[in-house]
């Protein structure tokens, strides 16, 4: 097999890993929100740390994590998202708090 062909293989078994990671990647966002997790980073204003810490420390079933996902959900649904997962997680979080 010549080189460029097989380079040429190579890149396309990537490209289709690629498209198929992709393709798993939306299914799980689609039918639930927990199953697709990312880090992220963010500076916010001192009194926001301040009343999340203070939030957690009285609530045991929270943690950073679902605090910042359950704010994100909450403002994406307030703002007219119509994706079903962020109501779900919406409402979940309003009826389990």
């Amino acid at each position: 097999m010549d080189f460029e062909l097989k380079k040429k293989m190579e890149f396309n078994q990537i490209e289709t890993s690629i498209e198929e990671r992709k393709s798993f990647e939306n299914s799980c966002c689609e039918n639930d929100l927990s199953l697709v997790s990312i880090s992220l980073e963010a500076e916010v204003p001192e009194a926001l740390y301040v009343g999340m810490k203070d939030f957690i420390c009285g609530n045991e079933k929270w943690d950073q994590s679902k605090l910042i996902s359950s704010a994100i959900a909450n403002f994406l649904f307030q703002n007219g998202s119509d994706d079903r997962a962020i109501t779900e997680k919406y409402l979940n979080d309003i009826f389990n708090l």
